[in-house]
């Protein structure tokens, strides 16, 4: 069921929201070579726990029998990990690399997510930076279709489009959602799919719009982790993501400050 916002909750939205955002910039300071992904992890958490926010990613729930709850405050994956790398003190970072960070901020009863990818240090090449660019900018390609009166399917199309007209792929198997009191609310949002297909887009609405792109094929491979998705063919991938709301108007970012 997909929930409309009232306006206390919007605002309570805000404010979770705002703390995801803090935090992506606090980690932001912290991402050179030498550093750890165990290390991000612990500044993530403790800045969330300092500002009276939870992590929501901590101890999130596994689907699959025999696979721990998540173990980390954040999703750290590298390179050729798409997303739900688990943050680890072997991970240390190196020149080049493309990190991946996804987070959910909970506070006062609301979840606020984000996900920014980074290249450490000095960058291998210029097609790594394209990657970012494309994978940036096909979530804003997205949400200009993020208003009242369009339906889910406007977004996804917009996003899929950009992507393979740039040379890339999309991943098929993971999607953005609706988002509030839970994590993962409806609706669900591929990065792929047919314009004018879907729920229709209301005012009140709360969506994390999450482009996942892959330099090469999009298949994808679990890694025996549980959690970690791979990209098949050994390519670099990119994650950016931010929580929207839907006015009557342009969809506001609450994700960025």
């Amino acid at each position: 069921m997909i929930t409309i916002k009232s306006k206390k909750e919007i605002e309570l939205m805000r404010a979770a929201c705002k703390l995801t955002a803090e935090v992506h910039e606090e980690i932001a300071k912290h991402i050179k070579p030498g550093i750890s992904t165990y290390e991000l992890d612990k500044i993530a958490e403790d800045f969330i726990r300092s500002h009276g926010g939870i992590p929501a990613e901590k101890g999130y729930p596994s689907y699959q029998k025999g696979v721990p709850n998540f173990p980390g405050s954040i999703c750290a994956s590298v390179n050729d990990e798409v997303i739900h790398g688990i943050p680890s003190k072997r991970v240390i970072l190196k020149d080049g690399d493309i990190i991946k960070i996804d987070l959910v901020a909970y506070k006062d009863g609301f979840n606020g997510d984000a996900a920014r990818t980074y290249i450490v240090g000095k960058p291998n090449n210029k097609e790594d930076e394209r990657l970012l660019e494309v994978t940036k900018q096909a979530f804003f390609e997205g949400i200009k279709y993020a208003v009242k009166g369009n339906r889910i399917g406007d977004i996804s199309h917009a996003i899929g489009e950009y992507v393979e007209k740039n040379g890339y792929s999309v991943v098929r198997e993971f999607q953005g959602h609706g988002i509030g009191r839970e994590m993962h609310e409806d609706p669900g949002i591929p990065n792929y799919g047919k314009a004018g297909r879907g729920p229709r887009i209301e005012p009140g609405m709360t969506l994390a719009i999450e482009p996942m792109v892959i330099m090469g094929k999009s298949d994808i491979l679990e890694l025996d982790d549980g959690w970690t998705i791979v990209t098949e063919d050994g390519t670099p991938a990119a994650h950016y993501e931010n929580t929207i709301l839907i006015t009557e108007k342009e969809p506001e970012i609450l994700t960025l400050l």
